[in-house]
């Protein structure tokens, strides 16, 4: 060995030891490594509740419409929480979520026989329920998390064979398809209000069977001929609505004439003692005219008698006579006068005595 390894050796040799953090280039590792373990921690309390059944977190989050439940080592907690971030032991609790909104349970392929024998088919029921939130405890308690396998999915197959067996395939398929979804609402929220009060039933929608070709054929030439019925029934219901609304016309444009001939009747009645009532005036009138022009007359007349009345005197008939004779174009003079001369003075004379 030479004097420059030897003095290399000896430097070695005084140095003292690299820190456990140190890096090879002389740099220490410890902020890199508290960096690392923070995200690490970050990671876990934030991102890992994304994962509900994770045993492993210990943030986890409650989405809204649905409530927190909790088991430790097996046994349900009582402990019930709201939506939102909550904690709790890692690898001990166990958490989930359970929904206390409105949901919908599809049951599928709900096989079934009549009461004639017949097998059919109901491809879907929609059974729209809630889970009260004051008994979500009680019910999981009894039920577990899956309920409504027990009191929905299991209840409808036997409901909808009990109800199959009971009735025919007439029945089942047509005149009582409409209050299936009714009776098995019914049947269903009886038992759920007995056994599991928490859960409520707030519809059920029942799809139409499946049944064997051959039967659906013959139901669906049966449906054609009531059609053919009903279209025949609507025909003729038209035509005497029709008729009918023509006898109304008949009846309305009638009764109109009538009610307009009685009242040209009356005008023209009207009109007519109108004209008689002026008639009736005219002739009072010329009748009062009369009556007083004879009234008149007979007021002159009497008045006119009175008046020569008055002039019967012999002077005056005396002068009359003069005036009579005065006017006489002959006159006879002779031995003998007329009687008639004679007889008028010695009629004037008597008089005048």
């Amino acid at each position: 060995m030479d004097a420059h390894q030897q003095q290399r050796d000896a430097a070695r040799r005084d140095q003292p030891p690299r820190a456990a953090g140190t890096a090879a280039g002389g740099g220490d590792l410890s902020p890199i490594l508290f960096v690392l373990f923070s995200f690490l921690a970050i990671f876990v309390m934030v991102v890992a509740p994304s994962l509900s059944t994770n045993i492993f977190s210990t943030l986890h989050q409650v989405p809204e419409g649905h409530v927190g439940v909790y088991w430790r080592g097996g046994a349900l907690l009582s402990t019930i929480t709201d939506p939102g971030y909550h904690l709790k032991l890692p690898l001990i609790t166990h958490f989930e979520p359970i929904q206390v909104t409105l949901q919908t349970d599809l049951v599928r392929d709900i096989p079934c026989g009549t009461k004639g024998g017949v097998m059919i088919n109901f491809e879907k029921i929609e059974v729209v329920n809630r889970l009260r939130k004051d008994y979500v405890y009680d019910t999981l308690l009894n039920y577990g998390v899956n309920y409504d396998n027990t009191w929905i999915y299991d209840k409808i197959h036997h409901e909808i064979n009990q109800f199959c067996s009971s009735h025919s395939l007439q029945q089942v398929y047509i005149d009582m398809f409409d209050q299936i979804d009714e009776k098995m609402k019914d049947a269903l929220q009886a038992d759920c209000t007995r056994y599991a009060p928490g859960i409520e039933i707030i519809s059920v929608r029942v799809t139409k069977p499946k049944i064997p070709e051959s039967i659906r054929r013959n139901f669906e030439h049966m449906e054609e001929e009531r059609t053919k019925v009903l279209i025949a029934v609507e025909r003729q219901r038209v035509s005497e609505k029709e008729a009918e609304t023509q006898k109304k016309i008949a009846i309305s444009e009638a009764e109109k004439n009538a009610h307009v001939s009685k009242i040209q009747m009356e005008q023209k009645l009207m009109e007519k003692d109108s004209a008689r009532k002026e008639e009736e005036i005219a002739n009072a009138m010329y009748l009062a005219r009369e009556r007083s022009l004879a009234d008149a007359a007979y007021y002159s007349t009497m008045k006119e008698a009175e008046a020569n009345k008055l002039k019967l005197t012999p002077q005056f008939l005396e002068l009359k006579f003069i005036e009579a004779i005065t006017n006489n174009s002959k006159i006879f003079f002779g031995n003998k006068v007329p009687n008639m001369v004679l007889d008028q003075r010695i009629l004037g004379n008597f008089f005048q005595e």
